[in-house]
């Protein structure tokens, strides 16, 4: 779960700050720009053990100063929700509905979801658990600052479309031999989102 959450949190807080900038401080003007965005996403884990990844699709959601939806349409369905400082997790049942998750481990999801609310403006130098590094190349590396981060995650890699404000693809190192690509589709900049999107899981 704090794994889940962590690469969630590596992800789309990058996903809305980035627009053609050559500084941090760039990012963050970039990011104020951006009130929304609605994308597919696929989502493929390579394994050492697996011939084939392993590969999940869903949507995400976000719209300024910090709403967030993250959700898991197949082959498993979860929905991740925030929105006014609150994140909540539902899971699909056997049944097929989706019920809130109660687990002990909420409080952090909660804790790291908040995080993103200052990734989302491009506050990367603030960042508690990530340095951000500009690369040639439209690229962003993503490296832990404290041991316990990164014997969860070894380094997160952005690479930028070249369309201001859209990342194409990124890839979650969290081994040499364990990786998660995340690659971006058919991105709408500001489109207008109902604050039920977030509140609500249907």
């Amino acid at each position: 779960m704090k794994k889940e959450i962590l690469n969630v949190a590596a992800i789309a807080a990058a996903l809305f700050c980035i627009g053609w900038a050559d500084s941090l401080e760039g990012l963050k003007l970039e990011a104020g720009k951006i009130e929304s965005i609605e994308t597919a996403f696929i989502q493929e884990k390579h394994l050492s053990i697996l011939k084939k990844p392993l590969q999940s699709r869903g949507m995400l959601y976000y719209k300024s100063p910090d709403s967030l939806r993250w959700e898991y349409t197949a082959p498993v369905e979860i929905i991740l929700l925030m929105h006014n400082g609150k994140a909540e997790r539902y899971l699909k049942t056997e049944d097929g509905k989706l019920e809130k998750d109660n687990s002990a481990s909420l409080p952090i999801m909660e804790t790291v979801l908040e995080e993103i609310g200052g990734w989302l403006k491009g506050e990367f130098e603030k960042n508690p658990y990530f340095t951000a590094q500009l690369r040639p190349g439209r690229e962003i590396l993503l490296t832990p600052k404290e041991d316990a981060m990164e014997a969860v995650i070894e380094k997160v890699v952005l690479y930028l479309s070249d369309r201001p404000g859209i990342l194409e693809k990124a890839v979650i190192y969290e081994s040499e031999d364990s990786y998660t690509n995340l690659i971006f589709e058919d991105a709408a900049l500001n489109p207008q989102l109902d604050d039920s999107i977030f509140t609500k899981v249907r």
